[in-house]
């Protein structure tokens, strides 16, 4: 039921309530709309400047950012006369071990060291942390020597996996059956040092192996002047003759080489992931080797054509690496690493030279 409704009562205005909600919305009107001046600014100050927040200029900005930098490759010559044209030469060692000799001949090479900046890769395991310390050694002593040893710049860099072979003595390492993981982990070595220290100025690169301990001074502008994208030396040992107690010398790279039908009708017959291998009895492929072709008496820069090229010193114009002919560590046409290359390099348009009587000379342990 219904209840009756009495007499209503209005509550009596509170003022004080409707003051505090006047003075809120006046303190929030104020706060949407201020300009940003400093809210401690009377009116009395209306006639002074405003202060404003500082503020970061966009030419300030742009000042603080790396500067675009273009290349223009054109402008990059690779000639006959790298000397004369002050052309960029970028020296790449793949390390195991460190020769003193080998850094010795380095520092003898007469090409302008301004030029030339080194690149080395490493393992990391305890041969090439001992090779590692050898290096750094050596390398700021002759940074910090007389100005005219010192390099461009140099580059030492670890590999991110570990060697197929432990050993590194040459019996080991030059097994037939090591040659495969062996030379697939050179080529990861080689192309992991190429593709981070290619600079976009450099002309040259000379491949030049760690135990590389003799060569003449001028084997950079020597070899620069047949003007060939390609171009290896012959590389050969200097060792005792054991009959006769003299000095005497014997091939040592069997990499440089002319193809023949022998070792093609080989390949021909080969799984896709086998490999030719030069320089053992067990796979005779009767190619023409560059290490049997050196003739004392003949000038020393005669030239060759080749198939395959060794790495122990070889000497390739940058825009055949630019082109992207690199060290296939896999098997590419049946061949692999530095012979690999010279095949993809020809299947880009590069051709490949020998010098036999021109020669560099292998460590001999």
């Amino acid at each position: 039921m219904a209840r009756p409704m009495g007499p209503v009562r209005l509550r009596k205005t509170n003022y004080v309530t409707l003051a505090i909600g006047a003075f809120l919305v006046l303190f929030i009107m104020y706060f949407l709309v201020a300009d940003g001046t400093d809210p401690t600014t009377t009116s009395n100050s209306a006639n002074a400047p405003s202060i404003r927040k500082p503020t970061t200029s966009k030419a300030k900005l742009i000042g603080d950012r790396p500067p675009v930098r273009r290349f223009n490759l054109n402008n990059v010559t690779i000639t006959p006369n790298p000397i004369e044209n002050r052309e960029a030469v970028l020296i790449l060692t793949p390390m195991a071990r460190f020769y003193q000799e080998y850094w010795d001949n380095l520092v003898k090479l007469d090409y302008p060291h301004d030029l030339i900046t080194l690149g080395f890769i490493l393992p990391k395991n305890k041969e090439g942390n001992a090779a590692t310390a050898a290096l750094q050694a050596q390398v700021t002593k002759t940074q910090t020597g007389p100005l005219k040893n010192r390099f461009r710049s140099v580059i030492i860099e670890r590999q991110d996996f570990d060697p197929p072979i432990v050993s590194q003595d040459e019996g080991e390492r030059h097994k037939m059956e090591n040659q495969k993981a062996r030379r697939a982990s050179m080529s990861r070595a080689r192309n992991s040092l190429l593709f981070t220290t290619l600079g976009v100025d450099t002309s040259w690169v000379l491949w030049l192996d760690a135990d590389i301990i003799e060569t003449p001074p001028t084997l950079i502008q020597d070899l620069a002047s047949h003007d060939k994208p390609l171009i290896v030396p012959n590389c050969y040992q200097r060792y005792t003759d054991p009959e006769t107690g003299k000095p005497a010398e014997r091939p040592y790279d069997f990499n440089s080489w002319q193809d023949s039908p022998t070792a093609q009708d080989i390949a021909s017959k080969m799984d896709p992931d086998d490999i030719i291998l030069e320089g053992y009895r067990e796979m005779a492929t009767y190619r023409s080797l560059m290490a049997y072709m050196a003739v004392p008496e003949d000038e020393q820069h005669v030239e060759i054509p080749l198939d395959g090229v060794g790495g122990t010193s070889l000497l390739v114009k940058a825009d055949v690496h630019r082109d992207g002919a690199m060290f296939p560590p896999f098997p590419f046409y049946h061949l692999i690493e530095t012979e690999g290359f010279a095949k993809m390099a020809r299947r880009l348009g590069w051709a490949a030279t020998g010098l036999p009587n021109y020669k560099v000379y292998h460590y001999n342990e």
